[in-house]
């Protein structure tokens, strides 16, 4: 967790103060120190020129009151809170104040682009929690973990909406390698994050427990209880948590306040133009974002946004079925011309000599391009010797015959097959 100085003086905080990790409180002589989670210390604007979105969330300058954030006495937040509908018991005190303070004031730049970015991501994490009967109030975890930004990188490595380091989201399956990184994938994350959140629940059965735990570990949880007697008050082993988690559940308080009570304090959500009225295909070939954009008329930096799992502009489907999320508009438009679409990537085939038994990688050439007279010298070599591939799991013949640039009724007579289906594993010819 980053480490940043605010004075917060009085009961506000400038809107021009620099943001340098803590919170320092200077009351009666005393300091107190509270740590900022990593997604409080997210500079939204430089996020959205990183994640090139300026075209997709714009600010509402519709009122002249955006910028003014009215005090409100105490018993005010304590009423706010007590009416929630959650699950999870909601303590309001000093240090919670502190954090909603945090949100309304220096942040309300960030809480503007949450709330508009909630349209797209707040059903996907209900479905998650829903799923796993888990509380909804759960859904604001995001807002103190990444701000809601799905290719959020902490220091410590943990990445995504919901911060999973490496080897935990690998232990509820996601995938992670130099291609994917499905801690971004919000679908696949959620339901990582919705189990993981479950296994803890069934460990502490106390929700403020579990929202401690997913920051810090269950083990650092159970050694603050054992050092505060056994007591598994959240707010009386506070003391022997690590300074990150105590202040983790109160930001997490403050997060669910100000989701629901903006409007209270003038903020202004941002206009979000990306559809939320989306749906994914399971592709089995790889491709490019780039060919996607252009044959489906989107833009190719919404793809990304869609698709943030994707560590490059490759979809890689022939390596593991892959998920494209798009517009449903542009996602039927990919069903009807996806045989284009694939005719059109540049594929690298690995091709068997059968006399000679050595490997020859080969390059398919796009059907839209004329061939050079070295490419044409080659194609005319290749027609003298026979050419085999080997099948791989399930691959079928159409799609041996549309990687190799030939015809599933060529392959049937080349190999004397009859019907559709072939053998992993086996050889066969395509030449």
């Amino acid at each position: 967790m980053k480490q940043i100085k605010i004075f917060i003086v009085a009961m506000a905080i400038s809107l021009a103060m620099p943001v340098t990790g803590q919170v320092v409180n200077e009351t009666d002589n005393q300091t107190d120190v509270l740590s900022l989670p990593e997604g409080m210390l997210e500079n939204t604007d430089s996020m959205i020129t990183e994640w090139n979105m300026s075209n997709y969330f714009q600010l509402d300058t519709t009122s002249q009151l955006a910028n003014i954030n009215p005090y409100f006495e105490e018993a005010v937040y304590i009423d706010r809170l007590k009416r929630l509908p959650n699950v999870m018991p909601m303590t309001y005190n000093s240090i919670v104040r502190k954090y909603i303070d945090q949100y309304t004031n220096r942040l309300r730049h960030s809480v503007s682009y949450m709330l508009g970015a909630s349209n797209f991501y707040i059903p996907i994490f209900e479905d998650a929690l829903l799923l796993y009967q888990l509380p909804l109030e759960l859904k604001y975890l995001p807002v103190i973990e990444s701000a809601f930004n799905p290719r959020a990188r902490s220091r410590a490595g943990a990445g995504g909406l919901w911060q999973f380091m490496p080897a935990t989201g690998k232990r509820y399956g996601l995938l992670i390698n130099s291609l994917v990184d499905e801690r971004c994938d919000p679908i696949k994350s959620s339901d990582a994050a919705a189990r993981y959140l479950k296994d803890l629940y069934d460990i502490f059965g106390d929700w403020t427990l579990v929202i401690a735990a997913y920051n810090c570990g269950p083990g650092n949880i159970n050694k603050a209880i054992h050092r505060a007697g056994g007591e598994r008050d959240y707010w009386k082993i506070y003391p022997y948590l690590p300074a990150e988690t105590r202040g983790y559940v109160p930001a997490f308080i403050a997060a669910n306040y100000v989701m629901n009570y903006y409007g209270e304090h003038n903020i202004l959500p941002m206009r979000a133009s990306i559809s939320a009225n989306t749906d994914t295909l399971l592709l089995s070939h790889d491709v490019k974002m780039e060919q996607i954009a252009k044959i489906c008329d989107i833009d190719i930096q919404q793809l990304k946004i869609l698709n943030p799992q994707y560590t490059t502009n490759l979809i890689p489907g022939y390596r593991q079925r892959s998920t494209l999320r798009m517009p449903q508009k542009q996602l039927l438009t990919f069903i009807d011309l996806q045989d284009s679409i694939y005719s059109n990537v540049t594929q690298d085939v690995v091709l068997t000599e059968e006399a000679s038994d050595v490997i020859e990688p080969v390059k398919t050439v796009s059907t839209r391009h004329s061939s050079s007279s070295r490419s044409r010298a080659s194609s005319h070599k290749s027609r003298n010797r026979s050419q085999n591939v080997t099948v791989r799991k399930g691959q079928t013949l159409s799609e041996i015959a549309r990687r190799n640039h030939t015809t599933v009724s060529k392959l049937r007579k080349l190999n004397g097959i009859r019907g559709n289906n072939i053998q992993a594993g086996k050889r066969i010819r395509v030449k």
